[in-house]
């Protein structure tokens, strides 16, 4: 390496080592009438992302050719603030030669509606190439890695197996694999990984929202998951990625995280990113979960809920991250859950609800779309038979308690 590349590095890895940190954890309310909720814990240490160990991977990347998959999360924190500065912009400050970014859902600067289809293009602000993984081809081709020596995964996951990150992450990790690249994951805090809960995806409907066969909650961060994918089989031919994951520092399951910038449009806050697992299979059927709304995931009701059983009301229209909402231009009747205090079980208390006051039951399931979301005929099914949630929960527990088993082999952190 020359000198002068030499003093550059170093002296811009300690600048960035001492100024960037992570973030400060913030405070969240637990329900003490839960028997089975994770007691949330607030660390003394900040929490340090893996992004932000830039000496455990800067050495993995220096003379090689890379390819970054990569969203507007992608950060690298300054200590005891919230501010950051993106990871790309910080490695070609470095030297590292980017070749392209993978963009996944939502565009690599999280622009795009759930769902939309991502071009590929340039990036406007570093004139790199950006290939999305979310439009024609969502596995990059062997044309896509051929000129590359190492893939960087980071992302941050909210937890939930219907966001599709984690699908993006097991697709880029076969085609590594395929293509004899390693993969280096980047780890970071889900802030939805204190409790295992939900419906288990069945085998016959694995999809791009659900590609194995874990439950809809899984507890555990997208390093953790990206070990377990490895490790049980779940690429093609039971093949494996040369994979690195660069762990967190100061963090634990149990741990509370405040996540400073929007995974995507429609989880604008912590409160969105806790009742999505519950709120999100409102998306397999005809009823709004607040897209088209400053409250997205924080809400739900339809034209066809009876106005008779419900106070609140709302009106979705067009917004950032929601072109074409349900019940655009409607009156929405239904509940606000803006102030429920933090989950910790996947609920279906209101899915049951709103079903049960919809004035026409041909009108509430999108069926193709709820098992997608669902991973199973069998929760449409309970819902429409009548079975109430505590019963519906219940038939849940012992397909999580032989995940958990799984799980608890790839567990980086208490």
């Amino acid at each position: 390496m020359p000198f002068l590349y030499s003093i550059k590095s170093t002296v811009f890895i300690w600048f960035l080592i001492l100024s960037a940190c992570g973030n400060e954890p913030k405070t969240t309310n637990s329900s003490a009438k839960n028997s089975r909720e994770t007691k949330r814990v607030t660390l003394v240490e900040p929490i340090s992302v893996g992004a932000n160990q830039i000496d455990k991977y800067l050495p993995l990347l220096q003379g090689k050719a890379v390819g970054i998959v990569a969203n507007q999360t992608s950060v690298i924190f300054k200590e005891n603030t919230t501010s950051y500065v993106h990871l790309v912009d910080s490695l070609l400050a470095l030297d590292i030669d980017i070749k392209k970014i993978f963009s996944p859902e939502h565009g690599f600067r999280g622009q795009a509606d759930a769902g939309e289809k991502v071009k590929d293009g340039l990036d406007t602000k570093t004139g790199l190439p950006i290939i999305s993984l979310h439009g024609k081809n969502r596995k990059p081709s062997a044309k896509n890695l051929k000129d590359l020596d190492v893939i960087l995964f980071d992302i941050q996951d909210v937890g939930v197996r219907f966001y599709t990150y984690i699908a993006t992450l097991q697709l880029v990790m076969e085609a590594c694999a395929e293509n004899n690249i390693p993969v280096l994951v980047l780890d970071r805090p889900n802030p939805n990984a204190h409790y295992v809960d939900g419906p288990t995806m069945k085998a016959e409907h694995t999809n791009f929202l659900g590609m194995t066969e874990i439950p809809l909650v899984y507890g555990m961060t997208i390093g953790e998951y990206a070990k377990m994918i490895n490790e049980e089989g779940w690429l093609e031919n039971k093949s494996k990625a040369d994979l690195t994951v660069i762990p967190l520092k100061n963090w634990k399951h149990s741990s509370t995280y405040h996540l400073p910038i929007r995974p995507s449009p429609n989880l604008p806050n912590d409160i969105a990113i806790n009742l999505y697992p519950s709120l999100g299979l409102f998306e397999g059927t005809n009823v709004n979960a607040g897209r088209g709304t400053e409250f997205q995931f924080q809400r739900y009701g339809a034209s066809f809920l009876d106005s008779t059983q419900y106070s609140f009301r709302y009106t979705p229209q067009p917004n950032f991250g929601s072109k074409n909402p349900k019940e655009k231009g409607k009156v929405a009747f239904g509940k606000d859950l803006a102030k429920v205090e933090t989950m910790n079980t996947v609920s279906v208390h209101w899915l049951i609800d709103a079903y049960e006051n919809t004035t026409d039951k041909t009108l509430f399931f999108l069926t193709s779309g709820f098992t997608k979301h669902a991973g199973t005929t069998a929760l449409q099914k309970q819902i429409e038979a009548g079975v109430s949630a505590d019963e519906i929960r219940s038939s849940w527990q012992p397909e999580i308690e032989k995940f958990k088993k799984i799980r608890s082999k790839y567990l980086i952190y208490d």
